[in-house]
């Protein structure tokens, strides 16, 4: 795919959704933090509809300790893999009291350094709050960016270090956003609906399908 596509892709993207965002539910950084913590391997709808009840009781790295690990884990219980994310959550809230005042850090190293938190989770951080030119790749992001040749990749890393290079400057800050909604809802895994989409002249997926 030359640079061209590439541009005319995200300028389509952009104009369609001027403002993406994550579709998590937070209002600080913490929160968030917190939510992609428990979305691993889980739903938006499903973190959304745990951290609903949660957050207005405690949404703070002190009033979570304050809950407890059997407390946190009665708010989480229907998230998946939940005793080991509360574990994470716990012991991270404790980290973030400890090393930076209670604040969510602004860089990668001491995001990673935290329980639960790998690259993914720390891009995601840095991109939707603190607007860092960041890269999160999830499933939606790699099956889309190998699919459409945007940026094909042989791992998660590999199509990470593709986007930023190839997604053009104007449009990185929201790429992210933009890539896992047109993954969930258009270019889904089992059949993209081809049909409906709003790049397919520009995607250079060889076996296109009818929205049929």
């Amino acid at each position: 795919m030359n640079a061209a596509k590439r541009r005319e892709i995200f300028r389509r993207f952009h104009e369609d959704n001027p403002n993406p965002t994550t579709e998590l539910a937070y209002s600080s950084p913490f929160e968030l933090l917190i939510a992609v913590i428990l979305s691993a391997q889980a739903t938006d709808v499903g973190v959304n509809k745990a951290t609903a009840k949660l957050f207005p009781v405690a949404n703070t790295p002190e009033a979570i300790l304050a809950l407890g690990l059997d407390g946190l884990c009665e708010y989480i219980k229907t998230i998946g893999l939940y005793p080991s994310k509360a574990k994470n959550v716990i012991e991270t809230c404790r980290l973030l009291i400890e090393r930076h005042q209670g604040q969510v850090p602004e860089d990668r190293e001491a995001l990673e350094a935290l329980p639960g938190v790998g690259r993914k989770t720390a891009n995601v951080v840095l991109n939707t709050v603190f607007r860092q030119y960041a890269m999160a790749v999830d499933t939606h992001i790699f099956r889309v960016s190998n699919r459409t040749r945007i940026a094909p990749g042989r791992n998660v890393l590999e199509v990470e270090r593709k986007l930023v290079k190839f997604v053009p400057r104007q449009y990185l800050l929201d790429a992210h956003h933009w890539l896992i909604l047109h993954g969930r809802y258009v270019c889904k895994a089992r059949k993209p609906l081809c049909g409906s989409c709003r790049i397919e002249d520009l995607c250079e997926y060889k076996h296109k399908t009818s929205d049929d």
